[in-house]
């Protein structure tokens, strides 16, 4: 426990820091969890739905320090093609008769 002012605020910023940056994170990795889950399920439809708030959930990591640019950056293109490779295969499209 500290005994000096300055360092006793300090505890309080960084247990409020800590509390808040736990929540974000908490956040961004579950909308990316279930991006993933429902491209790996092979639901198009869910996926494409799902894309725009897992993008916003790594941007504002990004932007909150949580998560480097480019790594926000890097999965947003990975997620983005494969939604769309998912929604573009064959499986995803229906019949023509």
């Amino acid at each position: 426990m500290p005994n000096i002012q300055s360092a006793k605020k300090r505890m309080r910023q960084n247990e409020k820091r800590r509390t808040l940056n736990r929540a974000q994170r908490s956040s961004y990795r579950t909308s990316l969890r279930k991006l993933q889950d429902l491209i790996q399920a092979g639901d198009s439809e869910p996926a494409r739905k799902q894309l725009p708030t897992t993008i916003s959930a790594l941007d504002t990591a990004a932007q909150k320090g949580l998560i480097a640019r480019n790594n926000a950056s890097r999965q947003t293109s990975r997620l983005t093609l494969a939604v769309n490779t998912l929604h573009s295969s064959p499986a995803a499209q229906p019949e023509k008769s």
